[in-house]
């Protein structure tokens, strides 16, 4: 027998295997030393290992080994095949995580660690990074469907680029909005940066057309331009106004996963909203499309 499978007889006891009770219910059947309730140390005083060269001589375990009590590790975790350790928490919903790993990250990088030892940030930083690596794909597909998109309405590079043109607009309002409130760049927030740029041109779209409208019925380009102003900016404001209205709950939620998508909606509406009014003019007036 080895010293292993003794050592454990004499602890723990050995599983032969199992039974039945009379009752139905399943029992193991251990094989193990007498001893107390408790193993201790103690418990190894008595304990032969059997030599296994044929002799059949017994050895106390005590002159093969020396017995003592040392605290270790339950487990071995491995990260990329390397040993590793893992700390983990939780961030109270009254701090902005993005701000609790960068100060963590500060605090770390600040460390001198020995020689052969690193460290990794996990969670939810680890995840983002993983979006973030396919994320530019979907950003520039996004781009060109707009443009395809555009095109075809309009047929003319000019009104694709005045309806673009807003884009920016809305950008300022949200990434102010953030900065206001504290909230970094996450990548719910970004979600919510496309989505406010869907929202943007859809509103931009409604003003160059029906400003295309107008000119066809025959309409100087100032008076076109000045006439669309005026009757398409206040659905538009109310249209603007009722969004708001709508993701302001949503804002003020305590969760850190939706606040900021909000955030950035609502911000980037009220700038694009605004400042569209100046912009789409003059950039209609700079780069008047055919008609």
């Amino acid at each position: 027998m080895d010293i292993d499978r003794t050592v454990r007889l004499a602890l723990t006891g050995l599983n032969l295997g199992s039974f039945t009770d009379p009752i139905g219910q399943k029992r193991n059947i251990l094989l193990t030393s007498s001893r107390a309730e408790k193993a201790t140390l103690a418990n190894l005083d008595g304990v032969y290992i059997t030599n296994q060269l044929g002799t059949g001589v017994r050895v106390p375990l005590s002159q093969i080994a020396t017995l003592e009590l040392e605290s270790s590790i339950l487990t071995i975790d491995h990260f990329d095949k390397v040993r590793s350790v893992s700390v983990s928490t939780f961030v109270d919903q009254s701090f902005l995580s993005d701000r609790v790993i960068s100060e963590v990250m500060k605090k770390m990088d600040a460390v001198s660690l020995p020689v052969g030892y690193s460290y990794k940030m996990g969670g939810e930083y680890e995840s983002r990074q993983e979006s973030f690596a396919g994320f530019n794909t979907v950003i520039i597909i996004t781009v060109f469907l707009f443009i395809a998109v555009l095109i075809f309405l309009f047929k003319t590079f000019k009104s694709t680029i005045i309806v673009l043109s807003v884009i920016p607009l809305g950008m300022v309002g949200a990434l102010t909005a953030l900065w206001i409130i504290g909230n970094s760049l996450s990548f719910v927030a970004i979600i919510g940066l496309i989505a406010l740029a869907g929202i943007e041109v859809k509103t931009s779209i409604l003003l160059v057309d029906f400003t295309n409208q107008l000119r066809l019925e025959g309409k100087q380009l100032d008076a076109a331009i000045r006439e669309a102003g005026e009757i398409r900016f206040l659905p538009i404001v109310l249209t603007t106004i009722t969004a708001i209205g709508g993701l302001i709950p949503i804002a003020l939620s305590t969760n850190p996963l939706i606040s900021p998508l909000a955030i950035v909606l609502i911000g980037g509406l009220i700038s694009s909203t605004l400042l569209s009014r100046i912009v789409t003019p003059v950039m209609y007036k700079s780069l008047p499309p055919k008609i």
